[in-house]
């Protein structure tokens, strides 16, 4: 299985189930795609935000299925949509203060929903670049 090298960190982190949606889809991707790596990766990330939210510097289940942001309802066709970036843009509110807490998003008390996806994304890289300092 090719997607198996090719798995990103953040998934690597992950559950198994994380791991195996992404591989699995990469690597049917690549043979949809003749091989368009690019393509591929945008597609195994799409399939894993349905089922799967970036907290930190990895995935976690989410409670229910479904697509995370518009690009994920596309499949990853579109790279001209926009991405939450793995945060679940379609929770609520309280679901996303209870993410924001446990990344010790600062003033997230005051945030509107937008406010919080972005900021809960910034934590996300923060968290993403510090755990592959320590590789």
């Amino acid at each position: 299985m090719a997607g198996k090298d090719e798995v990103p960190s953040t998934v690597e982190r992950s559950d198994d189930k994380a791991e195996r949606t992404w591989e699995k889809t990469y690597d049917s991707a690549m043979d949809s795609y003749d091989g368009d790596g690019a393509r591929a990766r945008r597609t195994a990330f799409a399939s894993l935000k349905h089922t799967h939210e970036k907290v930190g510097d990895h995935w976690e289940p989410k409670d229910g299925k479904g697509p995370s942001d518009e690009q994920a309802a596309r499949g990853g066709r579109d790279s001209d949509l926009p991405t939450a970036g793995g945060v679940d843009a379609n929770a609520s509110k309280e679901h996303l203060l209870d993410v924001a807490k446990k990344l010790d998003v600062r003033g997230r008390s005051s945030m509107n929903k937008d406010e919080l996806v972005e900021a809960i994304g910034k934590a996300n890289n923060r968290e993403t670049a510090k755990a592959r300092k320590k590789k």
